[in-house]
């Protein structure tokens, strides 16, 4: 049985493990590396994760195949002309195409949008074109803007954005 849920502070493991296996499945997807991440203290995760359980300035989703995480979606209050910012969106290779990415994309927008957002922005990787498809799906469109990608400043990323309410 799939579910979406928030995180916890009780979900550290969960959380580090499917974040670390992302950005070594994806790297060129996140504007962090797997060593920088890798290297933080357990108190560093634990604090992110206290902040992203609670409050309206950031969330993390998790998503669930059983009781295995299968993927993690995240907002972010936006400093780029959008209320949040979509982050951390990544889904296990064994569960795209299931609709996971569609679950944790329409919570991570409701979850904005019950805080008052009125759009939602994201980057995603020039040559990402998959992903790039997605998102358009999901209504989302290229702004134009483009800058390096933080994590490999050899690559650019393409702001795209949503309406949500």
């Amino acid at each position: 049985m799939r579910t979406i849920r928030r995180v916890t502070p009780d979900d550290l493991e969960a959380y580090r493990e499917v974040r670390l296996r992302a950005l070594q499945d994806s790297p060129s997807a996140f504007g962090s590396t797997y060593a920088a991440e890798l290297a933080r203290l357990p108190r560093e995760w634990a604090e992110r994760l206290q902040q992203a359980s609670a409050g309206a300035s950031r969330t993390t989703f998790l998503a669930f195949d059983g009781p295995d995480c299968v993927g993690l979606a995240g907002c972010v209050e936006d400093d780029l002309g959008a209320d949040y910012q979509l982050v951390s969106m990544w889904v296990a290779p064994t569960h795209r195409g299931t609709g996971v990415a569609v679950d944790l994309v329409e919570t991570a927008l409701a979850w904005a949008k019950d805080q008052g957002a009125r759009d939602v922005g994201l980057w995603v990787t020039r040559g990402n074109d998959r992903a790039l498809r997605f998102y358009e799906r999901a209504g989302f469109t290229v702004t134009g803007d483009v800058q390096p990608l933080p994590s490999d400043p050899s690559k650019e990323e393409l702001r795209m954005i949503r309406q949500v309410g």
